[in-house]
């Protein structure tokens, strides 16, 4: 499975930005597909991330009520809304898929497939 994110860019604080991901070379049909994010001498961290087949969603607090992630089955895509930004979501995000069927892990080592990252930056 390749990973094609794509749609970050600069935005000011409080705005918005939507975030793709498209996957190849296999039909997604279960498992789980993941954001995370990487921000300059930190290391990487969970987003959010939707269970392909039953489409329920999962966030970190830091970023709940304010993302949404979303699935399209028949694009192959995963999408990330992300809405009120903050400067403190500068960050490389990163799209991955978890092909297990142990439901939403939020370790970045339980995802076997990563794209190859997409800038945020949120100026204040």
């Amino acid at each position: 499975v390749q990973l094609q994110a794509s749609g970050g860019g600069l935005v000011q604080a409080g705005g918005s930005l939507r975030l793709s991901c498209a996957a190849s070379g296999r039909t997604l049909s279960s498992g789980v597909m993941g954001w995370f994010r990487q921000a300059p001498g930190t290391e990487r961290e969970f987003v959010s991330a939707i269970n392909w087949i039953t489409g329920s969603t999962f966030y970190a607090d830091s970023v709940k009520g304010r993302f949404t992630i979303s699935r399209d089955i028949t694009k192959n895509t995963v999408e990330l809304q992300m809405d009120s930004l903050k400067p403190e979501d500068t960050a490389l995000y990163y799209c991955a898929h978890d092909r297990s069927l142990f439901g939403v892990r939020r370790a970045v080592s339980a995802y076997d497939y990563w794209g190859q990252g997409t800038q945020v930056t949120v100026s204040s």
